[in-house]
């Protein structure tokens, strides 16, 4: 398995850790809306995450192979982000929008922990 793939695989599992997370704090703690609020924004984040991911694998293939592709589905994540607002809004008495909004941008966060971890592994490896 090359490191592109460990990545990917690293960076679903911690999003599945953080999805499970939220899930028990939905259900166990007296805030569920703040929690599902949560869980709603990092569901999206996680689709968010996969189909980018999905979509640079295709233009790394699509390099190699000499072909066009159309584009890595940014507007796709865009409206995705948009409905996720849109649901918080319309059933704002299960959602705290505030939660939603830090739920999209767990991915990243994912992402820059993951690299941050990458490098630090890979410092210690060097030194010793």
């Amino acid at each position: 398995m090359n490191e592109y793939q460990r990545m990917i695989t690293r960076q679903r599992k911690w999003m599945f850790y953080l999805l499970s997370l939220l899930v028990l704090g939905a259900g166990f703690t007296p805030y569920p809306r703040i929690f599902l609020g949560l869980l709603l924004g990092t569901v999206i984040s996680f689709y968010n995450l996969w189909l980018m991911q999905r979509k640079i694998n295709q233009l790394g293939l699509a390099t190699i192979q000499n072909r066009r592709m159309q584009g890595i589905g940014t507007f796709t994540r865009l409206a995705s982000g948009a409905a996720a607002v849109l649901i918080a809004l319309r059933f704002e008495e299960y959602f705290h929008l505030i939660a939603v909004i830090i739920g999209l941008m767990t991915a990243y966060v994912v992402i820059m922990i993951d690299f941050v971890l990458l490098k630090s592994r890979d410092l210690h490896k060097e030194e010793g």
